[in-house]
């Protein structure tokens, strides 16, 4: 216990300069860190050179937060307008025409078809456009999006389901974080939070954005999603575009504009029926399915460009003419590629009206007072700690204060690296983590207390210390992680934020409470050779 290897204690050294070292850009603002690193020189790796730092939430630097809500009318219109179109695709294709056309009704459409033989071969294909609802990502069903019902008199009912529409109002937000988290990127702010709120709201913040105008002005744009060819060379009508499916190197862009994300209606994860692979499925209305049609017969065998924001998002094959409005993406993806390859494909638009139910501007003076005394907390917090620990251990307190610095270090070079939001809640965490951090060193003292006053020698004592409290520590340690993890998961804003410290208290703990102050407890006694414990 009291003999750590040279080679220990350089690999603890150097993690410890390593992590304290990375919380150094957070002391400094956004244009100091540039001015440093602009003036390194030329021949210097500017990799070594820590860079990223804490952000100051809402709370804490003032900005604008505005609390959007789904207009579920606005969605119901949207689905409605889709379901005519399809209908109308449908009854083409079985040559089918309806008696007085398509009418749209509350939540669906309705069609007349009095013809009993006609009628029976209508229902199958239209049953087929109820989908059930299900999650690709954990395979789970339940309901059908449509409720199809035919009528004695020769009328078909097609409406929107409840189910449906609560799944689609879920789908609807997850699209909407992903729109507006690329409109603001775009509008060139910084470190948005973006989260849903109960079923159909998105609570947008921004921290040092003082005008909830310009937010809402940001939020308004339009995302470009267009569907092009990839070109066989780099001269021509071509445009020279990122490919983020593949490395991020420059492909050409035929400018030809086969469909745009106007035309799109859906994109979903999914599973290829008979590899089980994930893969992701898309919809066109009409009007992009007779375009996207008359394209890939055209083009078959070549790769398609699917373009976000003038950035190639992904490039498949086309394997045959995809003519019925809807077709497949496939490759070598994972489950979370194609999840995420279908919110992308979704946010070339917002899926329905988004409507401002609250605006709220957090002054730069309220976040100068949390902060303030947020400062004051821990600094009293600290000093209490540290005097206390001193005068009730003696140098043992000493080596305590200094693992408790290194402690409170650790979590801001952590954070630092997460590029973490720092919140009025997350100072409350880092100050509880230093009481935490401490009572695992009063858990080692006092066992080893307890085992020279049962007449075991100095060496015997401490070493009994350090790994009878060393259980006693992980199973406190867990139980608050644990608690950590269940305020992250459930818990949203401020509350996640107090969760990430904590739980990155909790693993500085190990590192300062126990081998930090070990190491130091055993080059003391093997300098000192004490005869008693100095406490």
């Amino acid at each position: 216990m009291l003999r750590f290897s040279r080679t220990k204690i350089v690999a603890t050294l150097a993690v410890i300069l390593i992590g304290l070292s990375l919380a150094v850009p957070s002391f400094f603002s956004a244009e100091q860190r540039k001015g440093f690193m602009a003036s390194l020189p030329g021949w210097f790796p500017s990799w070594i050179v820590p860079q990223r730092a804490i952000v100051l939430g809402l709370d804490l630097q003032g900005g604008s937060q505005i609390l959007l809500e789904i207009d579920r009318n606005d969605l119901i219109r949207s689905q409605t307008t889709g379901l005519r179109d399809d209908v109308r695709r449908t009854l083409r294709e079985a040559g089918i025409t309806p008696e007085g056309g398509i009418q749209v009704i509350p939540r669906g459409v309705q069609i007349r078809i009095s013809d009993p033989a006609n009628r029976a071969k209508a229902l199958p294909k239209l049953r087929e456009l109820s989908q059930p609802i299900s999650n690709a990502m954990v395979a789970q069903a339940g309901g059908q999006t449509l409720d199809v019902t035919d009528r004695p008199d020769g009328t078909i009912q097609l409406l929107l389901t409840d189910a449906g529409l609560t799944d689609r109002t879920r789908r609807a937000v997850t699209q909407a974080i992903e729109v507006i988290r690329r409109r603001i990127d775009f509008g060139g702010t910084k470190e948005p939070s973006i989260q849903q709120q109960g079923a159909d709201r998105v609570l947008v913040q921004v921290p040092g954005l003082q005008d909830p105008q310009q937010l809402e002005d940001q939020l308004g744009k339009t995302a470009k999603l267009e569907f092009r060819m990839l070109a066989d060379s780099p001269s021509g009508d071509v445009d020279m575009l990122t490919n983020k499916d593949e490395g991020g190197g420059k492909v050409p862009v035929e400018r030809r504009v086969m469909a745009d994300g106007g035309d799109l209606t859906d994109a979903q994860p999914a599973f290829d029926q008979q590899s089980h692979e994930p893969m992701v499925s898309f919809k066109f209305n009409l009007k992009g399915a007779q375009r996207f049609g008359q394209a890939t017969s055209e083009n078959v065998g070549r790769r398609m460009a699917i373009v976000l924001d003038n950035e190639v998002v992904s490039a498949p094959r086309i394997n045959t003419p995809i003519t019925g409005g809807s077709g497949q993406i496939t490759g070598n993806f994972t489950v979370k590629q194609a999840n995420d390859l279908s919110i992308l494909l979704r946010a070339g638009a917002l899926p329905a009206k988004l409507t401002v139910v609250e605006r709220r501007v957090v002054g730069p003076g309220l976040g100068n007072d949390s902060i303030e005394a947020g400062k004051k907390a821990t600094m009293v917090a600290g000093i209490l700690v540290i005097v206390f620990m001193f005068a009730t251990y003696g140098v043992f307190g000493f080596f305590a204060n200094i693992a408790l610095l290194v402690h409170v270090g650790l979590i801001l070079g952590l954070m630092s690296v997460l590029e973490a939001t720092m919140t009025l809640p997350g100072i409350a965490g880092i100050v509880l983590t230093i009481g935490t951090a401490v009572d695992s060193n009063v858990l080692i003292y006092e066992r080893v207390r307890e085992e020279v006053r049962a007449g075991r020698s100095i060496v015997s004592a401490l070493q009994a210390g350090f790994d009878k409290a060393f259980a006693t520590i992980i199973d406190s340690n867990s139980t608050m992680a644990i608690a950590a993890l269940i305020l992250f998961f459930l818990g949203s804003g401020p509350v996640k934020g107090f969760a990430v410290v904590f739980i990155l208290g909790i693993l500085t703990t190990v590192i300062t409470a126990v081998t930090l102050t070990r190491m130091m407890i055993a080059l003391w006694y093997n300098y000192a050779r004490p005869k008693a414990l100095p406490f």
